[in-house]
């Protein structure tokens, strides 16, 4: 995780002002520049929060809102043994039914599976105060801002996905720092939902935690994500059971670190994975196509000076990501 930065109080906490020349725009992500206002105003946005699914990503929200400032109230709703880590925690005040958490909340987080996060939405709009803002933290985001659109209408809801995370699960392996210098992508079904004052009140929580807000349409955030996180998976796991099959156990000893750096999202699990998955399956069948054809391109060039420039341009990339070009 990036290190800890503390800014000053009043970068911490702006509010969104919506510029229609920043509008989402189909193949690019647009950053969230905020105009700075009072503490006191946000603050005033957002005094309660129920987290649905208190696993990793959400119990480390609660604890990024808490090391932020935030002091207001916290539900959790999930299984009595995940409220009772996230409790033990410090990432959440108590455990509640579903009715009971959202009843009073300004926000409410769902940060479960995908499949449960559609379903959770097809029950929520009889239960949630108006004013609310439903947002969440699935991986996908066209079946879920198309369900949200369908079913919440007393309330706001407004897409999201962080782009942070671990192999491990569950409340005990939160970190209040998770989220501090990662993209948090929300995804509007329309510009102006980006400019209401609960949406400002959230972006401007989501700078206090260090992310990094940015407005991706549904559908050209799950074409991207497919290249830059679906595949990474299929690619880790691909690599891993390809090892698995040609190579004996006791023959791992010659592996070096590039195995075991190619093989850590392939620690993963399939019950998170399935999910994401099934609602992007087409997105992922064309980058699987499109990455599968850059290793044959590679395998009949294994003999040739044409791999070069594959060498150069994956270089390229790999620097950036690791912010050295």
């Amino acid at each position: 995780m990036a290190q800890a930065l503390v800014p000053a109080a009043s970068a911490l906490m702006p509010t969104l002002g919506f510029d229609p020349g920043l509008q989402p725009r189909t193949g690019v992500e647009t950053s969230l520049d905020t105009a700075g206002t009072s503490a006191r105003a946000t603050s005033a946005t957002m005094n309660s929060v129920a987290i649905i699914g208190t696993g990793l990503i959400g119990a480390s929200f609660g604890l990024a809102l808490r090391k932020a400032g935030f002091d207001g109230a916290i539900a959790g709703v999930s299984s009595e043994a995940a409220t009772s880590a996230a409790v033990a925690a410090g990432a959440i005040d108590r455990g509640a039914p579903l009715g009971e958490a959202v009843a009073q909340a300004d926000l409410v987080f769902l940060s479960q599976t995908i499949g449960r996060i559609l379903d959770t939405l097809r029950h929520l709009d009889p239960l949630v105060r108006p004013g609310a803002l439903v947002t969440d933290a699935g991986s996908t985001k066209g079946d879920i801002v198309d369900a949200a659109l369908q079913n919440v209408s007393r309330c706001q809801f407004l897409g999201g996905h962080p782009m942070a995370g671990k192999e491990k699960r569950g409340a005990a392996a939160a970190d209040p720092d998770l989220f501090r210098g990662c993209t948090w992508v929300l995804t509007p079904a329309e510009p102006a939902e980006l400019s209401t004052a609960a949406a400002a009140g959230f972006v401007a929580w989501l700078r206090r935690i260090g992310a990094h807000p940015v407005a991706m349409e549904p559908a050209e955030h799950d074409r991207v994500v497919s290249y830059t996180s679906h595949l990474a998976q299929m690619a880790s796991t691909a690599l891993a059971a390809t090892v698995a099959e040609s190579v004996r156990p006791e023959d791992l000893c010659a592996a070096g670190s590039g195995l075991t750096d190619m093989t850590r999202l392939a620690l993963s699990s399939y019950d998170l994975w399935r999910d994401i998955l099934a609602t992007n399956a087409p997105e992922i069948e064309r980058a699987l196509a499109v990455y599968i054809q850059k290793l044959e391109h590679m395998r009949e060039n294994l003999r040739t000076r044409q791999l070069q420039q594959e060498f150069e341009r994956g270089a390229a990339v790999a620097g950036r990501l690791r912010r050295t070009v």
